[in-house]
């Protein structure tokens, strides 16, 4: 059963820029993850700052997985988390 997750990203506008880089720079390595299905990341219109990601495994153990990587670990842990104002995440998985 596929595992998708959609997060919703607030930054200080003066910080999209770094933030903007680290999500195009992992949505590159987590194409290459074995349970990788599909992972998008958007700029939100009309909304400095707001950030959208889509990612979508094949089940929740290659979701997991993913947020052991190293690249997760730099880019999202250790870049995007600590410029974040507010995130909220939603998790599904396929019917």
């Amino acid at each position: 059963m596929a595992f998708a997750a959609v997060a919703q990203y607030q930054c200080d506008p003066t910080d999209a820029d770094t933030v903007r880089d680290a999500l195009r720079k992992m949505r590159e390595l987590a194409s290459s993850e074995p349970a990788n299905l599909a992972y998008e990341a958007h700029e939100v219109v009309d909304r400095p700052g707001a950030f959208m990601v889509y990612e979508r495994y094949r089940d929740r153990a290659g979701f997991e997985a993913h947020k052991e990587t190293e690249h997760f670990a730099e880019l999202i842990r250790g870049t995007v988390f600590p410029l974040l104002k507010e995130r909220t995440v939603v998790f599904a998985e396929t019917l």
